[in-house]
């Protein structure tokens, strides 16, 4: 009887991909930001705080470069930071604006407001889908080596590097005078690869940071999959 029982829950199990089931990973948290905006620091704090004491998410800060022309020159703006914000702007309705938290790819709220943050994080939690298993190694030479499982469904794979953490002090603009502790920055971001369902290994080069995160991208935006390199804990 019980030999049966487990063969019949074997068949049933392969009748679902491993979407279906809610595998565990990071919720991913990114902060549009900018060292121009003097809105900026209290989700800058946040975001330090969600990356010091939350293992369950991987918080990225993406430094914007609409700022740059408005007194001080932010030493990691990027514009794929600010293409990518652009993107969510469309797809939410609201434009781009600083300070702003996307989590999970599939809501955007102001980044100060830490309760409207934290209950989105924990919807996430709940009911944000994972396609596939993600893990990202060092490979040798000055590489990384990416693994997708497999799943249903298919997605973009994005390689992210960021640094851990930095402190600055601003001397033009709306921060001039204050010297802002950022972590998380991100420095790159690209994408390299598709996933479609099968499991894929692909090897590219260390992208510039000292950390590594890779997201798995639905064509909605929503994000499927993510890992980082290290645990978080440095």
């Amino acid at each position: 009887m019980l030999s049966r029982l487990i063969t019949t829950l074997g068949l049933i199990a392969g009748l679902y991909p491993a979407a279906a089931v809610a595998a565990e990973r990071p919720i991913v948290v990114e902060l549009y930001t900018s060292q121009g905006c003097s809105s900026c620091p209290p989700a800058n704090a946040y975001l330090n705080e969600l990356s010091r004491d939350r293992r369950d998410i991987l918080p990225l800060a993406f430094h914007v470069t609409y700022w740059d022309r408005l007194g001080w020159k932010d030493p990691y703006s990027l514009q794929s930071a600010t293409d990518r914000q652009d993107q969510y702007g469309h797809r939410f309705g609201d434009g781009s604006y600083t300070p702003e938290i996307v989590v999970d790819g599939a809501a955007g709220l102001v980044g100060s407001h830490r309760h409207d943050v934290g209950s989105a994080i924990e919807k996430a939690k709940r009911e944000s889908r994972t396609a596939a298993s993600v893990s990202v190694t060092k490979s040798g030479g000055g590489q990384v080596s990416i693994q997708v499982g497999s799943g249903s469904g298919t997605g973009k794979i994005l390689l992210i590097g960021f640094d851990h953490d930095h402190t600055t002090a601003i001397g033009r603009g709306e921060n001039s005078g204050r010297t802002l502790e950022e972590a998380n920055i991100v420095r790159s971001i690209r994408s390299v690869g598709q996933w479609s369902g099968a499991p894929l290994q692909i090897n590219e080069r260390f992208p510039e940071g000292q950390d590594v995160a890779v997201v798995l991208e639905a064509a909605d935006g929503q994000i499927i999959g993510a890992s980082r390199l290290s645990d978080g804990s440095t």
